[in-house]
């Protein structure tokens, strides 16, 4: 979505396509919207106006009923498809109930009644921008619910930490990619998130494609979308991620796993801000911002032929590389004070804080799943608790350095046991998909078994 407008009547920029076979018309309203500060295409036929709709997203569009011999509903599926969200505003010089049941049916949003003044059209534009505001806002929030939590406000006492905030915030306002690199849990999606905060793009979505989490035969259909038909099971036109966010940001989370063939394509995008859909050769065009985040050392990947040089240093403008919990020690107690906080709230719990030697355990255990594992310790103690302060008692096995490693046979849980095998695992080996294949399971799987057990 583009600029519309708020309740405190800042101008916000909508990309609206206007259809209309009389030029005074599309002049007309092309001026009133342009003055108003919206971008504007114009186009005179159904052929041109659904070009045009391949090749951008529109959030709204102006359409007439009568286009020369050419009828203007017909026109309002073949837009949706496109773009789903797109408002569709009927133009009619003949408006009655059944014209406007009609257009409602086709998937109109509104309708306006020739001849219109600017006023008119420029209340039913802001209208409209103001129903794209909530849904993104809506968008947002759905996402943010997984994500809800304290880690959320970037803050640090280790002056590392610091730096690395620091030129996320310089980098933030700019159009420049960030790779962010660290081990897993650092908080890189939380940097990400940071960063589009902050940024002129706040306003748009942040679209988040975690690569391992989708098969690698589907992250093209996924990334890029596909017309119906293109593949076994497309029953039906598939914008993609990058046209949810157009003017925001691409999230590529774990970029490091893409396969070759996605890489090649993103490589295009990222030159020329071009791509095609799967099943389509007509190129289409979108302004996105990317963010990719790795745990993986991308250089040595090069190296081995496992990801494309070219791409690599396309990424590489602004790199970040978060420290691991373990290298800022400094930063533990605070964190766990509010994942205390949060959880207590979440849970109606009056748990006061931690005993000391729990605060010894805590700022002395290793972290090898970072921030994620901390939170997930916390939220563990919390629930499971019932003392006024998290003491020894509360705190998993693996945090107590008396506790003994679990074995085959020994009266524990089968998902202890699992945790610990992948965690000896991904120790080992050098890539998820190395690890993957050592499991017996796919990315996708292993993916979900790690955020589970905060690894």
């Amino acid at each position: 979505m583009n600029k519309i407008i708020n309740h405190d009547n800042k101008m916000y920029q909508l990309a609206i396509l206007v259809v209309d076979d009389e030029a005074n018309i599309r002049k007309t309203l092309s001026y009133c919207l342009a003055v108003e500060g919206h971008s504007v295409i114009a186009v005179s036929n159904p052929a041109d106006a659904i070009e045009e709709a391949r090749r951008r997203s529109f959030d709204l569009a102006f359409v007439d009923l009568k286009l020369g011999e050419e009828d203007g509903l017909e026109l309002i599926p073949v837009l949706l498809s496109e773009s789903p969200w797109t408002k569709v505003v009927v133009i009619t010089a003949h408006a009655s109930i059944e014209s406007a049941v009609d257009a409602m049916r086709s998937g109109a949003t509104d309708y306006i009644v020739k001849p219109f003044t600017p006023d008119q059209v420029k209340l039913l534009t802001r209208r409209v921008g103001r129903i794209r505001e909530l849904e993104t806002e809506i968008a947002a929030l759905k996402e943010d619910m997984q994500r809800l939590g304290p880690e959320n406000q970037l803050q640090s006492k280790n002056t590392c930490m610091q730096r690395v905030i620091e030129t996320a915030r310089k980098a933030a306002p700019s159009e420049a990619i960030v790779l962010l690199q660290g081990e897993s849990g650092t908080g890189k999606s939380v940097f990400a998130r940071a960063i589009h905060h902050w940024s002129s793009r706040a306003a748009k979505p942040m679209v988040v494609v975690a690569c391992p989490a989708v098969p690698p035969d589907l992250l093209e259909s996924e990334l890029f979308g596909h017309a119906k038909g293109a593949f076994t099971g497309a029953i039906r036109d598939n914008p993609g991620r990058i046209a949810a966010c157009e003017s925001g940001t691409l999230f590529l989370d774990e970029i490091g796993d893409m396969i070759p063939s996605v890489q090649a394509k993103l490589l295009r995008f990222i030159q020329d801000k071009e791509y095609e859909r799967l099943g389509e050769s007509r190129p289409r065009k979108a302004d996105v911002r990317i963010i990719a985040a790795t745990n993986a050392d991308l250089e040595t990947r090069v190296t081995e032929g496992r990801f494309r040089e070219d791409l690599f240093y396309r990424l590489n403008v602004i790199n970040l590389i978060i420290p691991p919990l373990r290298k800022r020690t400094e930063d533990i107690m605070p964190l766990a004070m509010d994942f205390l906080a949060y959880f207590c709230r979440v849970n109606h719990k009056a748990t006061l804080g931690f005993s000391e030697e729990a605060e010894q355990l805590l700022t002395t255990y290793t972290w090898p799943g970072n921030v994620r594992e901390l939170r997930n310790t916390i939220e563990r103690a919390v629930i499971l608790g019932s003392g006024e302060r998290i003491g020894r008692a509360d705190l998993p096995g693996n945090i107590t350095p008396t506790a003994a490693t679990p074995a085959i046979g020994d009266m524990v849980s089968l998902s202890t046991i699992e945790e610990m095998h992948i965690r000896r695992v991904l120790a080992k080996t050098s890539s998820l998909q190395e690890a993957a294949d050592v499991l017996g399971i796919d990315q996708a799987t292993l993916w979900r078994r790690r955020k589970t057990y905060g690894i």
